[in-house]
């Protein structure tokens, strides 16, 4: 089993930044990519970002890209989505997730950007 717990969401104004943050714990070992996933309100869940368990080949949806950089913090198996020029449809749920299809779920945190 592995355990995830966002923190670090709320409301900021459109250009501001927010980092988000993941604390990963229980059966590491059997982790190999880490994911951000949001969903905004009334719609489907969408992937924003990935990162391997080593820090290696950061990947973007084109939505974030130039914005957002996903990283991780191995002393402390956290990881973080720092979310940069922020606009209001960024506003969603941040969920991060492991696995493919994503098995282990955070209980997600809300991001609002108001205009």
């Amino acid at each position: 089993q592995v355990q995830l717990v966002e923190s670090g969401g709320g409301l900021v104004q459109a250009g501001d930044s927010l980092r988000v943050s993941c604390a990963i714990s229980g059966r590491t070992s059997s982790i190999v990519f880490l994911d951000w996933f949001r969903q905004p309100p009334g719609k489907a869940r969408e992937f924003v970002a990935r990162i391997r368990w080593n820090g290696a080949g950061p990947y973007y949806s084109d939505s974030v890209k130039g914005r957002f950089t996903i990283s991780k913090e191995n002393a402390e198996n956290t990881m973080y989505l720092q979310m940069n020029g922020l606009k209001p449809e960024d506003t969603a749920v941040y969920y991060c997730a492991t696995g493919w299809p994503p098995q282990y779920w955070g209980q997600g945190i809300q991001v609002t950007v108001s205009s």
